[in-house]
């Protein structure tokens, strides 16, 4: 593979014809914006990433077509998705909420400060559709990967060689209804309960925070329950946006859940995005613990 030294807010410009089958990957953090993009040539589209400065990863941005931009550029996105022949965007990847004095402003995200700071007093999904209503209304559609990229959702069924117990199985549905109860707080998508007793529910630290919240809760005899009991749920918000920041998974999550002592994880099947699914499989079962997807109403 040919190195190509650039500045770092210039374009990798291939020779593919540009045209409507490309989309816009706004990329932040992790490995699922490379997944998605991925998945899109597969499909026959052009993927053109928009890593964000900060947060994407290079190695995985600049395996395609791409441009860097800086939060708050919207006219910048905007003016190179048109150049690219983009008609379409998903926004994929972790991104921790900025302060606002932290925005690098263009004009056009001047000119909409007044919304984003409405969008700013909520949660992040009111934040996250505050920004996709400013991307929108300068041409550039906001899509939801369950159209444009279906495989990397969780299927529903047991995934790993481990199966859920009953008691499992009652975890689980009581896990899901407190996700579903913190919903209209906007608060979190992801719960872990253990026998019954509800041990930790997702806020702004993120779900491996938790995680790590639980095993040191167990150093310090906090958490009683055996090793090898209790469980991760994530699902999605009742009322949540589709098209952005769905709940995912990945191979750090497996780790992270076998070091909090659990038993299993279960996620919202069709509705949670996995990266790297056989990795994902391969540590749950060096781990000993259970994967699966469920249907959002599950009963134990």
């Amino acid at each position: 593979m040919t190195t190509v030294t650039m500045r770092p807010d210039a374009v990798n410009m291939p020779d593919a014809a540009q045209g409507t089958d490309s989309v816009a990957i706004i990329c932040g953090g992790g490995s699922l914006p490379a997944a998605v993009a991925e998945a899109l040539s597969r499909s026959g589209r052009r993927p053109v990433m928009f890593g964000i400065k900060g947060w994407a990863d290079p190695v995985s941005v600049e395996r395609h077509p791409h441009h860097w931009v800086a939060l708050g550029q919207v006219g910048r996105l905007l003016r190179l998705a048109r150049r690219e022949g983009c008609r379409e965007a998903v926004l994929i990847g972790a991104v921790l909420r900025p302060p606002l004095t932290k925005i690098r402003l263009d004009w056009p995200t001047i000119r909409a400060m007044p919304r984003i700071i409405r969008a700013f007093r909520g949660g992040d999904d009111r934040l996250l559709k505050g920004v996709a209503s400013i991307i929108e209304d300068g041409g550039l559609r906001i899509v939801g990967l369950d159209a444009l990229a279906p495989e990397i959702f969780v299927p529903e069924g047991v995934l790993a060689q481990r199966r859920p117990t009953e008691g499992d199985k009652a975890d689980i549905a009581r896990a899901i209804q407190v996700v579903a109860a913190l919903g209209p707080f906007d608060v979190g998508q992801a719960a872990v309960v253990a026998d019954n007793h509800v041990l930790a529910v997702e806020g702004v630290e993120g779900t491996d925070n938790m995680l790590a919240r639980i095993a040191e809760m167990r150093r310090q005899r906090r958490v009683t329950a055996r090793l090898g009991t209790g469980v991760l749920v994530k699902s999605p918000k009742p009322a949540q946006d589709r098209r952005f920041d769905l709940p995912a998974i990945g191979p750090q999550t497996i780790e992270n859940v076998a070091r909090a002592g659990l038993a299993g994880v279960a996620v919202t099947a069709g509705s949670t995005l996995i990266a790297a699914p056989m990795e994902v499989i391969a540590a749950a079962d060096r781990a000993n613990i259970f994967l699966m997807g469920v249907s959002e109403v599950a009963s134990p």
